[in-house]
Parts: C-alpha cells; sequence; structure tokens
C-alpha cells in the first residue's frame, strides 16, 4: 500500500468557532506514525465520540480530527510482525479517537500494544456492537464478582441502564442469575429492559435529591453509569458490605455524598478504567464476552449506520436521546 492511498473519513473541524464533522477524503500518509495499519470495517458510538466532536478539549486538544475510539478491522501492515498482516483485531481506548485519529475513518494507524487479537467466532460487526461499552459492562460486573456480588444477596441496580453501557450490563448480570432493577430516564424503554432480563424497572426519580445522608437500603451492588447527584443517592441505598461499580459522568463529575454510606454501612465504590487497563485484561473480558458471557439480545438489537448518519447520531448523545447500541459500518 502507498502513502497516497486515499480512504474516506468523517473528520471534526473548528469554523467560525463552530465544530462542524463532515466526510473527507484523506490518504494514508495523512495518518500518525505507529507499527500497524489497520483497515477499518466497523467501529461505534460512545458520549466520549460525541464529546470529541463537539470540540471538548478534555477529549481532543488540536482539530481537525478523526473521532472513533473504537475499531475493529483487518491489519493491512504491520512493523512488528505482530499482530500479522491479515489478522483482524480490536482496538478500543488509550488514545484513540481522543488525540490520535480513530475509528471514524477507514483507516487508522496505531502502536501494535493497542491491537487486541479477535476472539474466535467473532467478526468486526460483533467486536463493535460490544466495543469501549460492552467492554466497559464487563469491567463493572467483573470488579462486583471480585468483591464477593452473589445473586442471594438481593437486588442490583443498573443506572442509566438504555444506554450502551447500561444495556450490555442488565443482560449480563441477568444471564448471571442476579435481579436486576434498571434505572432508566427513558420511560418507553422499559419493555426492552425487561426483555435484556430488568426484573423491574424504575424510572431515575428513585435517584433524585434527598437531604437525608442515608435511605432505607435496598440495593445489594449495583452499576453506576451516570455519576453525578444520582450516584450519591445511589450510595445511600446501597446494603451493608454491598459494592458500587462505577464508569461514567453524564450527570456530571462531582460526588456530592457524605462518608456515611461507607463507614456506616462498609460500602465499597469501585472505579472502572477501561481505556489505560493493560491489554491482557482487555482481551480477558473480549475472550469472555465471545463466550460464556455473550449477550444475544444485545447483539440482536444493535443498530448499524454509515459515516453520514454520524453527526445526527452524535448530537442525540448530548441530548441524552440515544439509547442502545449503534454501529459504524465503513461499507454503509
Amino acid at each position: 500500500m502507498t502513502t497516497n492511498t486515499e480512504f474516506q473519513a468523517w473528520r471534526v473541524e473548528e469554523k467560525d468557532g463552530e465544530y462542524v464533522g463532515q466526510e473527507q477524503t484523506l490518504k494514508v500518509s495523512d495518518l500518525p506514525e505507529g507499527e500497524v495499519l489497520i483497515r477499518v470495517h466497523h467501529s461505534s458510538l460512545n458520549y466520549k465520540d460525541a464529546l470529541s466532536a463537539s470540540g471538548n478539549k478534555g477529549v481532543t486538544r488540536s482539530y481537525p480530527h478523526t473521532p472513533g475510539i473504537d475499531a475493529a478491522g483487518e491489519v493491512v501492515e504491520s512493523a512488528t510482525g505482530e499482530p500479522a498482516v491479515g489478522s483482524q483485531v480490536i482496538v478500543t481506548g488509550y488514545d484513540l479517537g481522543m488525540n490520535t485519529d480513530g475509528g471514524f475513518g477507514e483507516y487508522i494507524r496505531v502502536p501494535a500494544s493497542w491491537c487486541v487479537p479477535m476472539p474466535d467466532g467473532w467478526n468486526t460487526r460483533t467486536a463493535m456492537i460490544y466495543g469501549t461499552a460492552g467492554l466497559t459492562a464487563g469491567l463493572c460486573v467483573q470488579k462486583l464478582l471480585q468483591m464477593g456480588a452473589r445473586p442471594e444477596q438481593g437486588q442490583v441496580a443498573v443506572s442509566g441502564a438504555s444506554g450502551a453501557v447500561g444495556s450490555v450490563a442488565v443482560e449480563l448480570l441477568s444471564s448471571l442469575g442476579f435481579e436486576v432493577v434498571a434505572i432508566s430516564g427513558k420511560a418507553d424503554h422499559a419493555a426492552a429492559l425487561k426483555d435484556l432480563g430488568a426484573k423491574d424497572v424504575q424510572g431515575r426519580e428513585i435517584l433524585e435529591e434527598q437531604k437525608k445522608p442515608l435511605l432505607k437500603p435496598v440495593f445489594a451492588n449495583a452499576v453506576d453509569t451516570v455519576g453525578g447527584a444520582p450516584l450519591a443517592e445511589l450510595l445511600k441505598q446501597i446494603q451493608p458490605g454491598g459494592s458500587v461499580s462505577i464508569c461514567g459522568l453524564v450527570a456530571g463529575p462531582q460526588l456530592p455524598t457524605t462518608v456515611l454510606p461507607f463507614i456506616l454501612r462498609g460500602v465499597n465504590l469501585l472505579g472502572v478504567d477501561s481505556v489505560e487497563i493493560p491489554l491482557s485484561e482487555k482481551q480477558s473480558v473480549w475472550k469472555k464476552f465471545s463466550g460464556e458471557w455473550a449477550c444475544p439480545k444485545a447483539e440482536a438489537s444493535a443498530r448499524d449506520i454509515g459515516r453520514a448518519e454520524l453527526d445526527d447520531a452524535l448530537k442525540a448523545f448530548l441530548k441524552g436521546a440515544s439509547a442502545g447500541k449503534i454501529v459504524l459500518d465503513h461499507a454503509k
């Protein structure tokens, strides 16, 4: 492949103070330095992509830029020989799609140390149905299990359950035998959440701010994808010794809580990072999802879009109007 090879990418530029994304033709020589050149077949949409596309400098420092923190495709050049040319790989996290051109382009060039071999039985689309969102959900559940979470302890809450992370967490926890209470602000998604395995669906009003420092302990454990004040209210409702895995901040990065859930009930707050963790940890979770942790309902409900539909889909994330998993198919 020559450096003059052209490809299509959905690229964001700053124009008169506004950040505008559109399809552009780029050359392979425009990509950053790296050991592995990958032809991307599929990517997936995440909240962080929406932030990058809107000009959030905490995510992406300089523009023009190609977002896409997830990518799955075929290795076409490999300076290290591993991964091998012709093999299929998954790339998520690290700097992909943040300050390194990401999966919304038909090609990416990255370090070999970012590439996970495609699990047996998967293709690039299946990998991107899970993507960073599925990886994060898996890591959240894994942390609860490592802390001793068991179905017989009681209900497990999942906040932001209609989102890409939450929906996978609901199905996975249900498949593991937990009684899941899905918490969602989207009332019209109640039936879909029950189809994923939720025993009960509650509106986000159960996490509205209360002045009491502690509330009746309702949930044995929880996965929180929203952060902010709703997380503070969730912590007040965790049973003694219970744990909450946290991974999101759509409701804000501040946590307006007291120490009381922690020192009076021994509640554990478990932070989950899916970006900078070792490649081996990512590979372990991907292997589980391709086997005993498979979420067939989440796979079946995923929606495919082309690059021309990215703008509207990313804006829906910022409005809180996105639900389920959206996969970018570069062939569309």
